[in-house]
């Protein structure tokens, strides 16, 4: 597939996605979210990391309501059932680490867009913002399901009921996202995290993502034995042999991702 609204480039093992309209800040139209679907499922081929981020001064500015001729021809439900969760359940399924490098605004979609990710990576002036209820929506594209999840009741509420702006910084600071960086370091900092799970024992990962995962909704004997079957599925990897003997030998482990 040809892609018009994204840029998708592959190198090192790391498959990264730029959302490419800079003129509507990366806002999310028809054509984006099927070219980003079809690009991950092509990295899933591909690559071992996935990462996402923006054109210009962006990540993205969530869906573009320019997108229709007229708010009549707006079904958000259908738009949401048809477009997004497929997108959204890619994303989330997805076997590979995939990071979100949130390079400037991600609001409304544009931010669940970005939580629906393993890891999120912002500048530290950069802003999340839930945004639907500026125009008198409820946060959707996921943002009911990561919130609470991420940063608790009290804040998730506060989050959509307000629509403020939260910094790169401040997102960090509260464990909605992973880390925050300086614009200055930004760029070399996303890459060197996305090369060193590249180089890692991407199956594993596999496995780590659904313990994780499943954690929330099992009780303790279902996670414990969740844990030892998918540690069993691990001790038989040749990335396991590979880490335990380059252990023994005191040196950097070769990982195949297998």
């Amino acid at each position: 597939m040809p892609y018009d609204t994204i840029l998708y480039e592959l190198s090192d093992g790391v498959a990264t996605i730029t959302l490419n309209r800079p003129e509507v800040l990366n806002g999310l139209n028809g054509q984006m979210r099927v070219e980003v679907l079809h690009a991950i499922k092509r990295a899933q081929d591909e690559a071992r990391v996935i990462v996402s981020t923006g054109a210009g001064r962006g990540y993205c500015s969530g869906q573009d309501l320019g997108d229709r001729k007229s708010m009549a021809d707006l079904d958000l439900e259908r738009t949401l059932r048809d477009e997004y969760v497929p997108l959204l359940e890619a994303i989330y399924d997805c076997p590979l680490p995939t990071i979100a490098a949130v390079n400037g605004p991600a609001v409304g979609a544009g931010a669940n867009l970005a939580l629906a990710h393993d890891i999120v990576i912002a500048r530290e002036d950069a802003v999340f913002i839930q945004a639907f209820a500026r125009i008198g929506l409820i946060p959707d594209a996921g943002g009911t399901y990561w919130l609470p999840r991420q940063i608790g009741f009290a804040r998730a509420m506060g989050a959509a009921l307000f629509a403020e702006p939260i910094s790169g910084q401040q997102a960090a600071d509260i464990g909605m996202i992973w880390e925050a960086v300086a614009e200055a370091e930004f760029d070399n900092h996303v890459i060197n995290r996305a090369l060193k799970l590249a180089q890692g024992p991407t199956q594993t990962y596999t496995y780590i993502k659904k313990a994780i995962r499943q954690s929330a909704e099992n009780s303790l004997d279902d996670q414990l034995a969740l844990e030892a079957e998918l540690q069993g599925k691990a001790g038989r990897t040749r990335d396991f042999l590979e880490g335990v003997m380059a252990f023994t030998q005191k040196r950097p482990a070769k990982f195949e991702g297998r």
